[in-house]
């Protein structure tokens, strides 16, 4: 049967109600959690908790694990992340031209202006005018 967020969501709450009562070190407390928010059927949330006792505590509200999914990263990162593609490439292209530059013994025309002008009028577009259906830019 495949897991729910509630599912995972309980796991997560048994795990970090171990870490406290001293049950689970750290370590391995986080890999135990990666693995239950990454869990998609109910067998992989099974053996996350099946050595664990009920717990002796009840955690608060406001100390319950929030569920933590890899696809919902938010949109600022996610666009400094293209930016920072853009930067890479920006340090390669002009390397390019610098190298090229030199061996050919005159100053060529500064061609990575193109190709990053191009992409970077792309990311912008996607700020200005982000992907309504999937909620995100791009």
């Amino acid at each position: 049967m495949r897991a729910s967020d509630a599912d995972r969501d309980d796991a997560a709450e048994r795990l970090a109600a171990a870490l406290i009562e001293g049950r689970l070190d750290l370590a391995e407390y986080s890999r135990r959690l990666d693995l239950a928010m990454s869990a998609v059927v109910m067998g992989d949330l099974e053996p996350l908790t099946a050595d664990l006792p009920e717990p002796a505590i009840q955690l608060p509200p406001h100390l319950t694990v929030p569920a933590q999914r890899p696809e919902a990263e938010p949109p600022r990162r996610e666009w400094a992340d293209e930016w920072r593609w853009w930067l890479g490439g920006a340090v390669i292209m002009t390397g390019i031209w610098a190298v090229t530059s030199v061996v050919g013994g005159v100053l060529l025309p500064f061609w990575p202006l193109v190709p990053l002008g191009i992409w970077a009028a792309i990311l912008l577009a996607a700020v200005i005018w982000p992907d309504e259906r999937s909620g995100r830019r791009g």
